[in-house]
């Protein structure tokens, strides 16, 4: 049986404590942030209503935001949507005005303060049930794929390879939600849709690394654990990083010339492309080599025949 020679082997595990180490820092951090900053829920989660609007010439954002201020509109956001004449506002809860008098109130004191003539692109109203059932329903989404997704692994592979599956989800996920807590960065139902993206996409890398490790326990004699995995990895490290490139390279084109409708999309589905990386190689590999994976938890146990001992005993 011809393997992998061992200089063309990368010694991924050689450096799992210190990754180890690392993810758990990153995660802590990540949880500190979630917890004091919190997500900064969109339209979709918070309520409110969203007014798009058109400026003959450039805005200035900054005096838009003095206007609408002295008004009494002190909650609103405001930020170019594509280009710099094309201007989104966000305004927050307000039970008492209907959307479509309260986009007349802000056209109105735009108009007046600017002096352009300015064109209501749309007016889009999210109730505060809405979106708290829309919250609820997100987040039972990413529990139920994790859940699945453990079941799924642990039924084709082993318990132990399933729950590293499943931990380096949990990590790229709790990951990905501190970086948008600590940039303050909008979280809405196109960032919620990427990261179950980065669900199935970290999870697809797990699953070939998997496989990859289950085919060569069986085969290669010789080697411990640690250099099983090894191996394993470095055979499917090229098709890691070409996967990787690849679907980097679109997500690049996405964020810069996809406008702002998708930014938080795009800016999600980066970051859990590194961090789903990086876990599929040190994350799953680690844990379940730390929960004491070895070559008999991955060969099939040989069922003898009925009948097979008076076969044997047969001339």
């Amino acid at each position: 049986m011809q393997i992998l020679h061992l200089k063309e082997t990368v010694t991924f595990m050689a450096y799992r404590k210190i990754a180890m180490v690392f993810s758990i820092i990153l995660m802590v951090a990540s949880i500190v942030t979630l917890t004091t900053n919190k997500l900064n829920f969109g339209l979709d989660f918070t309520g409110g209503t969203l007014i798009e609007v058109g400026f003959e010439n450039a805005a200035d954002l900054n005096k838009m935001r003095q206007l609408l201020d002295a008004k009494g509109f002190d909650d609103a956001v405001v930020k170019f949507y594509g280009s710099s004449r094309d201007v989104v506002i966000r305004l927050g809860q307000r039970d008492d005005v209907k959307a479509e008098m309260l986009g007349n109130q802000i056209l109105s004191v735009l108009e007046k303060g600017t002096g352009q003539k300015i064109d209501m692109r749309r007016i889009e109203y999210v109730g505060a049930s809405v979106g708290d059932e829309l919250a609820e329903q997100g987040g039972l989404a990413m529990l139920t794929a994790l859940i699945c997704i453990l079941m799924y692994v642990a039924f084709r592979f082993e318990w132990r390879m399933a729950l590293g599956s499943v931990i380096a989800l949990f990590h790229d996920v709790l990951l990905t939600l501190g970086l948008f807590s600590l940039l303050n960065l909008e979280f809405d139902l196109t960032v919620l849709a990427a990261i179950l993206a980065v669900i199935g996409y970290s999870l697809n890398d797990t699953i070939v690394v998997s496989d990859r490790i289950r085919e060569n326990f069986r085969k290669m004699r010789g080697l411990d654990s640690e250099g099983i995995i090894d191996v394993s990895l470095s055979q499917t490290l090229s098709r890691t990083v070409i996967t990787s490139i690849t679907t980097i390279l679109v997500l690049l084109a996405l964020f810069f010339r996809g406008g702002e409708l998708i930014h938080g999309f795009a800016t999600a589905l980066l970051f859990g492309v590194f961090v789903g990386t990086y876990s599929s190689i040190y994350v799953a590999s680690s844990v379940a080599l730390s929960l004491g994976i070895s070559k008999e938890d991955l060969i099939p146990e040989v069922v003898e025949k009925e009948g097979a001992d008076q076969d044997a005993m047969m001339p």
